[in-house]
């Protein structure tokens, strides 16, 4: 199994955490309680993976 190096998590971790704010704004204007969450998880959850990339990169992985 290849693991990711620190600037793949930082990249995706940023994609995810766009879409994620995407997803958050389209469940908010079309009132949509149920997208506006997936959002907001999936926007934490890149923000998480963006550190763990930052977190690679210092200790050298």
């Amino acid at each position: 199994m290849k693991t990711k190096n620190s600037t793949q998590d930082q990249v995706e971790g940023q994609f995810h955490e766009v879409k994620g704010k995407v997803k958050e704004i389209a469940g908010q204007l079309t009132d949509n309680p149920k997208l506006e969450a997936e959002g907001v998880g999936e926007k934490v959850a890149g923000k998480v993976q963006k550190k763990i990339g930052e977190i690679k990169k210092v200790l050298g992985k």
